[in-house]
């Protein structure tokens, strides 16, 4: 494999550049050092079809084993992308030994300094816990980019069709599950089902249900993980309980609450519950051993969730998540709740109703249609691609 690297690259992993050319661009890649949140960051950028892989945080003793760190990075990046572990060990050991050169042109450098400059916008998402920055590579590589015979391409997707060339044969396979997710409303059915990967953050979960529901992602969110353990319920105040965001209608009692926002600190608990910043926290820190979820949105109109956990799927084929079955319209966004979203029902039943015209277009407005599970595949898919999860 070549690492073909700006001289202050070089200078810090103090290796003399050799002079090589790989034959096959799909192993070789440029490689720039920037700085971000004031740690040292290298950017890796494929020479074949321009895909980005991320360290950051780097420390003297890491650059000490640099080839080890690079290939990790490369194998780690590939499998949370879903991409079968065999396909992504074998593009391992083809790539040979790690040969570092010197950047190549001004034409592969001005690649490389776009890709770096798609880091910056999202440093806030870096974490700081791990070198490995899979979800800021897959997220960069999804960023189009310019490429004059073919306009715009997306990285991502060309490292997927490289690499499909490469094995052979499809390439996706990970672990997922598959999980029902019912709208708690008393007065009407609504639910999805859903499989999603096991290695997706709950962020990006929380934008797979905003696409399964309709909702616009108006609001702050919030996720409840039960455990096997009951509330006593003998020992706390009925209507207390009721209205407490963690209810379970079940008395399932959450073993961690996951939230979307650090402000949400500033409000300590009281109840004994862990409270964590949901950022990069993946599914399978949770799920299969728990099976039971709450997925809070909108804390005015309270839009509770209840996730249930039916099977773990082995070899899923699919980087994404996709609805698999489905019932009932979801309400439109700020609509007052159930109670809200009855009389809404009501009025765009009735044509001689004064408000109808205008109630049906505040309802496209804010999101309300049937439920068409092609369209919400679309829009899952949609998020995938673009990366907006």
């Amino acid at each position: 494999m070549l690492i073909q690297c700006t001289k202050k690259l070089l200078d810090v992993i103090e290796r003399k550049p050799v002079a090589y050319e790989e034959k096959n661009l799909l192993f070789s890649w440029h490689a720039n050092l920037i700085t971000l949140n004031r740690r040292k960051t290298v950017v890796l950028v494929n020479d074949k079809n321009r895909y980005v892989v991320v360290l950051y945080g780097l420390k003297a003793k890491d650059f000490k084993r640099f080839d080890e760190i690079i290939l990790n990075a490369i194998r780690l990046t590939l499998v949370d992308e879903c991409i079968d572990e065999e396909i992504v060990e074998e593009y391992i050991r083809q790539s040979g030994e790690v040969l570092y050169g010197k950047t190549k042109n001004s034409s592969y450098v001005g690649k490389m300094n776009t890709a770096c400059n798609v880091v910056y916008l999202y440093e806030d998402l870096l974490l700081d816990n791990t070198i490995y920055q899979t979800f800021v590579s897959k997220k960069t590589s999804r960023y189009w980019v310019g490429k004059q015979e073919e306009g715009y391409i997306s990285p991502s997707k060309e490292m997927f069709k490289d690499l499909e060339a490469f094995a052979g044969r499809p390439i996706f396979k990970c672990r997922a599950v598959e999980l029902k997710v019912t709208l708690e409303m008393e007065n009407h059915n609504i639910w999805r089902r859903l499989i999603v990967p096991l290695n997706s953050t709950f962020t990006q979960f929380h934008k797979v249900l905003q696409a399964a529901f309709g909702w616009l992602d108006y609001h702050l969110h919030e996720f409840f993980v039960y455990g096997d353990e009951r509330w006593d319920i003998l020992h706390i105040d009925i209507n207390y309980f009721i209205n407490h965001p963690a209810y379970n209608k079940a008395g399932y009692k959450p073993v961690v609450n996951l939230v979307s926002d650090e402000e949400a600190f500033d409000y300590p608990r009281k109840d004994g519950i862990e409270r964590k910043l949901e950022k990069g926290i993946r599914l399978s820190e949770y799920i299969p051993k728990y099976k039971r979820l709450q997925y809070v949105y909108d804390f005015g109109d309270d839009w509770r969730h209840y996730i249930e956990v039916e099977r773990v799927i082995e070899d899923y084929d699919k980087n994404y998540a996709i609805c698999v079955d489905g019932e009932g319209n979801a309400p439109p966004e700020d609509v007052g709740g159930e109670y809200g979203y009855d009389k809404f029902l009501e009025i765009i039943s009735d044509k001689n109703n004064p408000e109808y015209e205008d109630m049906l277009i505040w309802g496209k407005y804010q999101g309300y249609r049937d439920f068409d599970i092609e369209d919400v595949n679309k829009n899952i898919k949609f998020a995938y691609d673009s990366f907006l999860l």
